[in-house]
């Protein structure tokens, strides 16, 4: 049986490499010497494309794949996809939502502890010997918080199930209110002002760009914590810097950057009160293992039938 191309963008698993080859003869982009001459010899036989949330379909791959029939994602962002322009077309675009959900929230709920007990500051005070000298300054209990969901989907509604544990009073926004127990507010500074830690989860793209900007940092105040999970696009990077600098925003946690993998200079520079990731919401063996696998569902039941299991919204009715 013949294999149908595959454009793979980005980098796969083993463990996905292996379930696919058996249906599809991957061609990797970045392998390619020539990325140029490649896509405009090769570009119009792929009808499938396998990418990932940080790469997406660049401009140049769109252009020259015009007979693409699906995208499938390796994870559950796909801001850097024009799915709205694919879904105009008739292609299905599939992600990989719900897998990640609990590992995202782990990672939201750490970091918000990570801030308030300062925990990697402690850890270097204790590798110093700095211990030796006296003992670390008290921290924050996270107890009896209000916190706040910046986009209460799927991963919102999981972190505001796990703050619980912490008697978290949970606020949220979202477009509409939903049929949840917690607190809704009609802006994300509105949120701000309510609560002391304000979780970013919401999806990235135009419509979000710069959501949380100077204004909600400062309605967040100078006792507030910042958790961003989402998007480095979704918050306003430069007056987060400036925010921190002048103790206008107490403390943040970051997951995700405006240029990463680059994470400005000031950030490093902010001690204690900051804790930086390297985007590893999902990063674990578990999750990373069912997000590749939901990924290879979509291409083989597109190979199929024709459809796909989890297609974003605007494709949805594809």
């Amino acid at each position: 049986m013949d294999r149908a191309p595959l454009l793979q963008i980005g980098e796969i698993t083993e463990r996905m490499r292996e379930a696919l080859e058996a249906r599809f003869a991957i061609d990797v982009l970045f392998e390619q010497a020539d990325r140029t001459a490649f896509l405009a010899e090769h570009g119009a036989r792929y009808e499938a494309i396998l990418t990932n949330g940080h790469w997406g379909v660049p401009e140049d791959v769109a252009a020259a794949t015009p007979n693409v029939r699906v995208i499938s994602s390796y994870g559950v962002g796909y801001d850097a996809i024009d799915a709205d322009a694919y879904a105009a077309r008739g292609v299905l675009v599939a992600h990989t939502p719900g897998v990640l959900n609990d590992e995202v929230a782990v990672t939201a709920i750490a970091l918000w502890l990570a801030c308030y007990r300062q925990i990697v500051a402690a850890d270097a005070h204790a590798r110093s010997g700095a211990w030796e000298e006296g003992g670390f300054p008290l921290t924050r209990s996270p107890m009896d918080r209000r916190v706040g969901i910046l986009g209460l989907g799927r991963i919102g509604k999981t972190i505001a199930e796990m703050a619980g544990a912490f008697r978290a009073e949970i606020h949220y926004t979202a477009r509409s209110p939903k049929d949840v127990p917690w607190q809704f507010h009609e802006t994300p500074e509105a949120l701000a002002e309510a609560v002391d830690v304000l979780v970013v989860i919401t999806p990235g793209g135009a419509a979000t760009r710069n959501l949380v900007n100077a204004a909600v940092l400062r309605a967040l105040g100078p006792e507030g914590c910042l958790v961003n999970v989402a998007r480095g696009s979704v918050v306003d990077e430069a007056a987060l810097v400036a925010a921190l600098e002048s103790g206008a925003l107490g403390m943040a946690g970051l997951d995700v950057f405006e240029a990463e993998p680059v994470i400005p200079d000031a950030l490093k520079r902010i001690e204690g009160r900051v804790v930086l990731l390297p985007h590893v919401g999902s990063a674990t063996h578990e999750t990373r293992a069912a997000m590749g696998d939901l990924a290879v569902r979509n291409l083989v039941r597109w190979l199929d039938d024709g459809t796909v299991e989890t297609p974003v919204p605007e494709c949805a009715g594809g």
